[in-house]
């Protein structure tokens, strides 16, 4: 199917991917909190930090007091051990519990080396180049290529959704039941699937958004038997409820036939090591 006429949001003017996000577009409110973790990310990882990055609604601008989180990337010099791990994740609880403009912190450790690694080029680099906004120490930006929005990133970037699947049927089935266990995983499965399917017609699409409804609507013109479906898990990663119902239309229905097609569209994502 055709699907509407391309659509340039979110590309310069020679066709690239433009930065989402800045540190001038960072609400008042939660300025106050990404300085916060701009003085205390220092402190806690010392000489083993080689960048810090902010990420996600904060940098875009569009945060919401009390129900958007603050989502940071930080780069080591070295791989990160699970030390740096638990550390970020002190960190995470202590701003959280400091600031009540957010709705929780989640910090992604990552190496810098696997950063510029070929094999992350096209996603964890995309992503830092293209969706993550400089904090600390050096932009490793400057060391990755411009990125336009073809099949090349969108099987880099969300193609391992069928490897995916059987893990959340385990986190699932993990879970007690309740509403309060099942709502994050609402929220986090309904934002990958409207990611994914995004990322299945962004290069006919021929633009780029993080804007979930915008995301599903995009998909929706050209899969408009499944356009229902995919604004509903819009809606969803907003505003989620602990409904088990929806995670197993996810996991049996929605999910498999978006990896499936996905696949067949633009292949599989390259293995990683395990």
């Amino acid at each position: 199917m055709s699907g509407p006429p391309p659509d340039p949001r979110g590309l310069d003017p020679q066709g690239y991917i433009a930065p989402e996000g800045s540190l001038a577009r960072v609400p008042p409110p939660f300025r106050p909190v990404v300085a916060a973790a701009c003085e205390r990310l220092p402190l806690v990882f010392g000489e083993r930090l080689n960048s810090a990055y902010v990420y996600g609604s904060v940098p875009r601008g569009t945060a919401r007091v009390g129900r958007s989180d603050l989502d940071l990337l930080i780069a080591l010099r070295a791989e990160p051990t699970d030390a740096d791990r638990a550390d970020a994740r002190a960190l995470d609880e202590a701003l959280d519990k400091e600031f009540h403009q957010i709705d929780g912190a989640a910090t992604l450790v990552v190496g810098r080396e696997q950063v510029l690694s070929e094999l992350e080029r096209h996603d964890l680099g995309w992503f830092i180049a293209c969706l993550c906004t400089h904090l600390l120490g050096e932009d490793l930006a400057a060391r990755l290529p411009r990125y336009r929005p073809d099949s090349l990133l969108a099987r880099e970037t969300n193609g391992d959704l069928a490897l995916l699947l059987p893990r959340w049927r385990e986190r699932i089935a993990a879970t007690d039941g309740s509403e309060t266990a099942l709502r994050p995983l609402v929220r986090y499965m309904s934002r990958h699937l409207v990611r994914t399917g995004f990322t299945l017609v962004m290069p006919r699409w021929q633009g780029w958004t993080s804007d979930l409804r915008e995301m599903a609507d995009a998909f929706g013109a050209y899969y408009p038997a499944r356009a229902r479906q995919m604004r509903a898990a819009a809606l969803l990663g907003h505003a989620p409820r602990g409904d088990a119902a929806v995670l197993r239309a996810y996991v049996d229905d929605l999910g498999p036939w978006l990896a499936d097609e996905y696949a067949r569209v633009h292949g599989v994502k390259a293995p990683r090591p395990s």
